[in-house]
């Protein structure tokens, strides 16, 4: 992809060990607040129990830490023009390792969607505040660490939720929470003593005279790409345990066949944002979108045995994408809107990862999971004139340099 100077980038680009610890620290931080949100999953059942909660109430529970979470991200991307965003990405990680461990203390349903909420809302400077970071921090050669930023996250989601589980065999859920928000308390620490300052955004007045100040545009392309692979992943994993248990798989079975699409998910951030800094965008969302497609109609057709074998590489296919789109949000976006841009962004996917399920739930119960899960495919295919679209408004990819 095109190059981004340190200029560009909004600041002077620090030396190879600040980048280095800033996406250290990025990577655990993004790990803890995955972590955090799936955690919910976990704790659902136990709240079930304790508090009497019907179904809707508890999926208000996860509402509030969501919408929280979706709704101040923008607030806090126009917060970073004023404030570094080391500062505010460890007060945020310390407010939601503390709504956590209030919610350890909550003796009902009102205090405990209290202490969600302000879980959530600490969570909300995560992903625009860390993602600018390691995007200033690496400049032009910034793709493949946000390809390892994101893949951090997936760690935490499967490393937070599975100690609860432990720790909930030998302590109460309450004393739990309590001790996972102490460590996300000593994350905070971590961010804040560890972490090199983000160079700080261009003021709006002044970037308007700054070269580049207007973005090279296509952003809207690039958010309709992510707002629908968000959707075409959220859609295809819930019928995906339905299909299978059509094939006859068992209930622990089809735990393990989602086991597998989610550690391919977590392998193709890794790779795709390695690729993508290689071959560019558009060539990679062609064959992430096009590979994902032609995995779930597989899927659909293939026996039981030959269709879970394919999972991992339809995870690494549906996952893969989103790892070069973070990738190219630097790139389109104005020096001093690199944190607006990022938050811009996260809500949109973060939203269709909320409506997407329910929508193409409705088209299930009218014409049944085949017909909603062959739609997801379509719905990836459709992707696929976007990424031209896009394409006209990004730099040359590297393998058109290569052969000049």
């Amino acid at each position: 992809m095109g190059e981004l100077t340190a200029e560009h980038a909004g600041t002077v680009a620090p030396g190879r060990a600040d980048a280095t610890r800033t996406l250290v620290v990025t990577g655990v931080n993004h790990a803890l607040h995955d972590g955090y949100t799936d955690l919910i999953y976990v704790l659902l059942p136990i709240w079930q129990a304790e508090f009497a909660l019907s179904y809707g109430v508890l999926a208000c529970m996860r509402a509030l830490y969501a919408g929280a979470m979706a709704g101040l991200q923008i607030p806090v991307g126009r917060l970073a023009l004023s404030i570094n965003g080391r500062t505010i990405l460890a007060l945020g990680t310390a407010l939601s390792a503390l709504g956590y461990f209030f919610a350890g203390f909550s003796g009902g349903v009102f205090g405990l969607g209290i202490a969600l909420t302000l879980s959530g809302a600490g969570s909300s400077t995560q992903h625009p505040i860390a993602s600018a970071a390691v995007a200033r921090a690496y400049g032009s050669a910034s793709r493949a660490p946000l390809g390892i930023y994101n893949f951090s996250g997936d760690l935490g989601k499967a490393a937070i939720p599975g100690a609860i589980s432990l720790l909930l065999l030998v302590m109460s859920w309450r004393h739990a929470l309590q001790l996972v928000a102490v460590a996300g308390l000593l994350v905070a620490a971590g961010v804040i003593l560890l972490m090199p300052p983000v160079g700080e955004a261009i003021a709006p007045k002044r970037a308007a005279t700054e070269p580049g100040a207007a973005g090279r545009g296509g952003f809207f392309w690039l958010f309709s790409i992510g707002v629908l692979d968000t959707a075409v992943r959220m859609g295809l994993l819930t019928f995906l345990p339905f299909l299978l248990h059509a094939k006859g798989t068992s209930v622990p079975m089809s735990g393990l066949a989602l086991t597998l699409v989610f550690i391919g998910g977590a392998a193709g951030k890794f790779v795709c944002g390695w690729l993508g800094e290689r071959v560019g965008t558009l060539r990679t969302v062609l064959l992430t979108e096009g590979g994902t497609a032609a995995c779930i109609l597989a899927v659909l057709v293939l026996p039981l045995a030959p269709a879970i074998a394919l999972l991992p590489l339809l995870g690494l296919m549906l996952n893969g994408t989103s790892s070069v789109l973070y990738g190219t949000v630097p790139e389109l976006a104005a020096p001093h809107r690199t944190e607006r841009a990022f938050a811009v962004f996260y809500t949109g996917t973060i939203g269709s990862g909320a409506i997407s399920p329910v929508l193409y739930g409705i088209l299930g119960d009218a014409l049944g999971p085949t017909i909603a899960t062959t739609a997801t495919a379509l719905t990836a295919l459709a992707i696929i004139p976007l990424a031209f679209a896009l394409a006209r408004h990004l730099a040359p990819d590297p393998a058109e340099h290569s052969t000049r």
